[in-house]
């Protein structure tokens, strides 16, 4: 008989891999179905004290071998004989005992206790004494990423709280971070799971958002696809910590301005955005949705097909049939263009408040491939005498992604940042002229950056001498997107000091970020489809909303 601490050994591989052996242990999670691991978990009894060794072993019994149809249950004390092999998924391995030739229930007793491991822990390889054990995490767990819910049932946790990209100003770094998080796996060996694992209720009310917390998560400590992973053998006990909420929290101001990167709303079908006309008309109903709740008088709008003004215009109609009468208008588009890319940034504004005070511009610099897009307004009524213009540039500036070669790669802040940097020297630029060709200094500075608030492209619009509106948002709530289980804000606002002094309010509404893919738009890829008409995942940015007082200056 071989001791499973020994099968283990306390490196990362077993130092008998190949070799067929007999062992003995008491079940700790039955996964045998085939739709989860077809398998269960055997951990020995009595340890061998040393803490190195991981007393846990995976038993694969799949549905070929006729051993399969021996039911195990947790408690159950089974004696095993078959061959150590190191399967791999990805970096690294998990042992296991495959090829199995003799399988005994001897005894059922007591569920054995399981191991305590907490977070952070010192270094990845500290989890490998674990692998294959019953374990619980005591603490307070956060789920910090979503995103693969809906397509592998997995969670992302980890310890003190969310996780905030470095560069975002909450503090971290990135070689901390593997050590604070651990993956909920639902078990399933099935994509697209049905019914959804984890979720807050049945329906389509159901979420898991980024934020909500777990603890004493209880299960067996595997390792697949080059990532440690916990697959529960008792309920997760979830709260509810970061509930949806049905408006945007309410800010002070006479005018109401918005940015909102919509997520490629494109008519053009099969394109970027929606697939089919099903498609299409799930998206609408749920940017409609969010729309009409932010209810600003102002909007800048991200990422709409740059087909003239066919899709702009598609919008506009649907977010007034919502309403029931003509409220919101689109901004004409510049003389100058809007850009070449197949995305354009626009504005769309209440003209039951606001007037718009001459032409809207862009500025059309080969720096840009979505030109920034300006416009002067000015508030129709109010309670303030001494009402004022102002003027909106909506911007998008060249995403973290599609790395080149070399030149304007990734340092630290994604690539194509110093384009970013010289878009936002240009913006400064494009700043100036709206002045001056206004008269007016009050200008507000909003979109999606693709920048984190530290980094140089938000640095260098702020030394150029706009307040980072942003940064009176309080730090955990200063975020709008997440990526790679890391919150941050890609959307800003920012302004010149006179407008910056008639700010009242700034909210982002986290309506999008925090919750999972699965419940947007599309239809592939769901099995269980919880899709519903609501805001919630209408994009994968959050809006953000900026309250002014235009008539006069606020104190701070």
């Amino acid at each position: 008989m071989t001791a499973i601490s020994t099968i283990q050994g306390s490196g990362a591989s077993s130092p008998l891999a190949g070799r067929t052996v007999t062992t003995a242990g008491v079940v700790t999670g039955d996964f045998q179905p085939a739709e989860l691991q077809s398998g269960f978990f055997l951990q020995s009894e009595q340890g061998d004290g040393n803490p190195a060794t991981s007393e846990g072993l995976f038993i694969y019994v799949p549905g070929a071998n006729p051993l399969s149809r021996i039911e195990v249950r947790p408690g159950d004390r089974v004696r095993v004989s078959g061959t150590v092999k190191e399967y791999r998924t990805g970096s690294g391995t998990l042992t296991e005992l495959d090829t199995i030739s003799a399988l005994t229930v001897c005894s059922t007793g007591p569920e054995l206790a399981p191991a305590l491991v907490s977070l952070p822990v010192e270094a990845i390889t500290d989890l490998e004494a674990y692998e294959g054990m019953l374990v619980t995490f005591p603490q307070v767990l956060t789920v910090t990423e979503t995103y693969n819910l809906g397509r592998y049932g997995e969670l992302l946790l980890s310890s003190g709280g969310r996780l905030f990209h470095p560069n975002n100003g909450q503090g971290g770094s990135p070689e901390e971070y593997p050590l604070r998080s651990i993956l909920l796996d639902d078990a399933s060996s099935r994509q697209n799971p049905a019914p959804l694992p984890f979720l807050s209720s049945p329906g389509v009310d159901g979420t898991r958002r980024v934020g909500d917390t777990v603890s004493g998560l209880t299960g067996v400590l595997s390792f697949q696809f080059s990532e440690y992973r916990v697959y529960p053998t008792a309920e997760p006990a979830f709260v509810n910590a970061n509930p949806r909420t049905a408006a945007p929290e309410r800010i002070a101001g006479e005018v109401k301005a918005a940015s909102f990167n919509v997520l490629n709303y494109f008519t053009t079908l099969n394109s970027r955005g929606a697939n089919s006309a099903t498609e299409f008309a799930r998206q609408k109903a749920k940017i409609v949705a969010a729309l009409k709740a932010l209810d600003a008088d102002v909007v800048g709008l991200i990422e709409v097909e740059n087909n003239g003004t066919v899709a702009l215009q598609d919008l506009v109609d649907a977010l007034n049939a919502a309403y029931g009468a003509p409220v919101y208008a689109a901004v004409p588009d510049p003389a100058t263009g809007t850009g070449s890319d197949a995305i354009r940034v626009a504005l769309i504004y209440k003209p039951g408040s606001l007037s718009l005070t001459g032409e809207s511009l862009s500025f059309p610099d080969p720096m840009f491939d979505r030109y920034p897009v300006a416009q002067t307004f000015r508030r129709n009524t109010g309670s303030n005498q001494t009402s004022t213009d102002f003027t909106v540039v909506i911007n998008h500036f060249k995403s973290k992604g599609s790395c080149p070669s070399s030149g304007d790669v990734d340092q630290g802040q994604g690539c194509w940042n110093q384009k970013r940097v010289e878009q936002a020297r240009k913006l400064l630029q494009f700043v100036g002229e709206l002045q001056r060709r206004s008269g007016d200094q009050d200008v507000l500075v909003i979109g999606d950056l693709n920048a984190y608030g530290e980094e140089d492209p938000v640095q260098t619009l702020v030394a150029g001498g706009l307040e980072h509106l942003s940064l009176r948002i309080p730090a955990a709530q200063r975020y709008s997107f997440v990526f790679d289980g890391q919150s941050g804000e890609l959307d800003h606002a920012l302004a010149t000091p006179s407008l910056a002094a008639r700010v009242r309010g700034i909210t982002p509404w986290h309506i999008n970020a925090d919750e999972p893919a699965v419940l947007d738009y599309n239809t592939e890829f769901k099995t269980d489809d919880r899709y519903a008409p609501t805001p919630f995942r209408s994009s994968d940015h959050d809006p953000l909303l900026i309250g002014i007082d235009l008539g006069a200056v606020c104190p701070r």
